[in-house]
């Protein structure tokens, strides 16, 4: 490595001053300090460049380091290895194991700033540490950097700006993907970019992350400038407040910053890894046995407002006790269209049923003028209290909240505190209009899932969004489901109902969902009259879904052209692949790899049929040929 220039016409070069390996040694980071005292990293991988030297540091308020830094100690390299379990993820059991190196800098003004890097096989991740932080200190700007080869393509999601949108429920991370775009490209919307943001470096994928987000720091994001080809760690918008609260990372204890994430590999990698989780703070619940993932019906996605009423209700707590569905979730003002004892009957109901119920709520505050209801009720902590307290006398297991309000410190304080209270009352949390969740399900295993997603609901209102469903839901185990549980509420086998829109993709492309996409509770956009029409042979499937997963295996895919991914839960294993082209695409599979016995396959029938279904010896199929038209797909199951 040869540094890089201090500034035009000056040739002083910066120097190496310290090399990481992951522990496969495919990884490695080198840190460079200039004369001017900044600090820089790259990464290799295999020899190859994937991240350009890159700033490191952050400006306090009354404090800089960004310059005139000086290495005060390097520690030596330590294995770091890390296990646990979870409900909520690709795999139940995860073991992390990466290299550790600790770099020590002091300022002009002789305070310490720790650099924290880890190196693990599958990718890279860096935090910042100030153990001297004892009275209340303020960050203004991270300038944390991503700097790419010029050649680099991005598919990247536009971060939309504060206070926009429905009733002003803007951010929420509801926007479509720019796909293969070159990089330095700006964002339309003027925000930047969302987590988590993937790239294409000389043939090498990375994809950008954060984890460990608690509430001292705010949210944050990748900004750019379209001149060059370097991504930069952008703060939330002063607007994205809880009422009255900061936007900006404040804390008044010794100071760990969240993790910058950095996965680099194949589309494999990418697929596979769970660094997301990896870099998250282990599980804060003392007693996690009321976290029970599963599926739910929502009567919402078909009927809308106006039937949010105690009969419909009835209907699809029947319609998810048939199903063998675990949940049942009553959405926006049901505590006037339907009322609190009746809800309570309802919950009866259901527990007689085996099914629990989740309740909406408006986060409410300020930050939007959104009218629907309860609101008010969660802002502060004696008001979550009570109502959690009643809700739990009622039976009921989960929330839903929606119609946050972004990103900033206060506002993702207002998210931790809520799942501290939900907890202590036992209660499952789903957040809607909301932030990305950064790995917070491994810490607070009851969240079990959150929207931040252009999901289904969107496919109900805008023709234009069903257009353009199937390469949208292409791109999602890439991006947004890479790591972090997804309320896209999928799974419409039949078509929509209460919407003018024409769904675009197929029976099997829709069933293909249940089992690509992953949430810790799935809330399935499949009315119950629709369901009828269901062949008895993929009801069966939908009922013996598992709600979570002990593995996963990438078999092919491209992100926003098609995705073939295999789940395991158990002893059988579940294949899902969806084409979101508008081209053929030919899938051929080994599933001899399985080891299993038998396969069976459901994929879209002919004529008046929703599904065709095929048995296939698995022990003998080497050769596997499935193939895809536009915006369809399958689920082969192997036992």
């Amino acid at each position: 490595m040869n540094g890089w220039c201090t500034g035009p016409g000056n040739h002083l070069q910066a120097q190496p001053i310290a090399q990481l390996h992951s522990p496969d040694r495919s990884l490695s980071l080198h840190v460079f300090l200039s004369p001017a005292g900044e600090i820089k990293y790259s990464i290799q991988k295999s020899g190859t460049n994937v991240i350009q030297p890159s700033v490191l540091g952050v400006m306090m308020k009354g404090h800089d380091f960004t310059q005139g830094l000086k290495l005060a100690n390097i520690s030596k390299p330590e294995h770091i290895t890390d296990r646990y379990q979870t409900k909520n993820a690709k795999k139940s059991s995860i073991v992390y194991q990466a290299r550790q190196l600790v770099m020590s800098f002091v300022n002009e003004e002789k305070r310490a700033m720790d650099i924290i890097f880890r190196l693990s096989n599958d990718g890279a991740a860096f935090r910042y540490a100030f153990p001297w932080v004892k009275s209340n200190e303020t960050i203004v700007k991270e300038v944390s950097s991503f700097e790419f080869d010029s050649k680099t393509t991005a598919w990247l999601q536009p971060m939309s700006e504060a206070k926009t949108g429905y009733e002003h429920c803007h951010p929420s991370y509801e926007e479509h993907y720019l796909q293969n775009i070159a990089v330095g490209t700006a964002s339309p919307l003027k925000s930047g970019w969302v987590y988590p943001a993937l790239f294409k470096t000389n043939d090498i994928w990375v994809l950008i992350t954060e984890a460990a987000l608690d509430g001292t720091y705010c949210g944050t994001r990748l900004i750019n400038d379209p001149a060059a080809s370097v991504y930069s760690i952008g703060f939330a918008d002063p607007r994205e407040v809880f009422t009255g609260g900061g936007y900006l990372p404040q804390n008044n204890k010794p100071w760990l910053t969240p993790w910058r994430i950095i996965t680099i590999g194949s589309l494999k990698t990418i697929a596979e890894s769970t660094l997301g989780t990896d870099l998250a703070p282990a599980a804060a619940l003392k007693d996690a046995s009321f976290v029970k993932p599963g599926k739910a019906s929502w009567s919402w996605i078909n009927s809308k407002d106006d039937h949010i009423t105690f009969d419909e209700q009835i209907k699809y707590i029947d319609y998810a006790h048939d199903m063998q569905w675990q949940y049942c979730l009553i959405d926006a003002d049901w505590d006037t269209r339907i009322g609190y004892d009746k809800v309570a009957e309802l919950s009866a109901y259901a527990k007689q049923k085996k099914v629990g119920l989740i309740l909406w709520y408006n986060s409410a505050g300020d930050w939007n003028t959104i009218k629907y209801h309860p609101k008010n009720l969660l802002l502060t902590k004696e008001g979550r209290e009570k109502e959690f307290g009643r809700l739990q006398a009622m039976g009921i297991k989960g929330i839903k909240i929606d119609f946050f309000g972004g990103d900033g410190q206060s506002m993702i304080q207002y998210y931790i505190d809520i799942l501290n209270d939900a907890a202590k009352y036992k209660l499952l949390v789903n957040f809607h209009g909301a932030t990305l969740p950064r790995g917070w399900q491994k810490t607070y295993p009851h969240l079990m899932t959150a929207e931040a997603i252009y999901g289904m609901e969107m496919v109900t209102f805008d023709q234009k969004a069903a257009d353009k469903q199937a390469n949208h839901c292409a791109m999602l185990p890439f991006t947004r489901n890479a790591f972090d549980p997804m309320d896209f509420t999928p799974m419409n086998l039949t078509g929509l109902t209460s919407s003018d829109c024409i769904r675009r993709t197929t029976p099997a492309f829709e069933l293909a969902l249940s089992v690509l996409f992953l949430s810790g509770i799935q809330h399935y956009a499949q009315a119950p009259e629709g369901m009828m029409q269901v062949p008895g042979e993929v009801k069966a499937l939908l009922r013996m879904l598992p709600g979570n997963w002990d593995d996963v295996r990438f078999l092919d895919g491209y992100p926003g052209k098609y995705a073939v991914i295999a789940r395991r839960s158990g002893n059988r294993w579940y294949i899902a692949g969806i084409n979101g082209d508008n081209n053929e695409k030919k899938v051929i599979l080994d599933i001899t790899a399985f080891k299993k016995s038998k396969a069976t396959l459901f994929s879209d029938g002919t004529g008046s049929e929703l599904f065709s279904k095929a048995v296939l010896n698995a022990a003998t199929q080497k050769k596997c040929d499935i193939t895809l038209n536009p915006n369809s797909g399958f689920v082969m199951v192997l036992e």
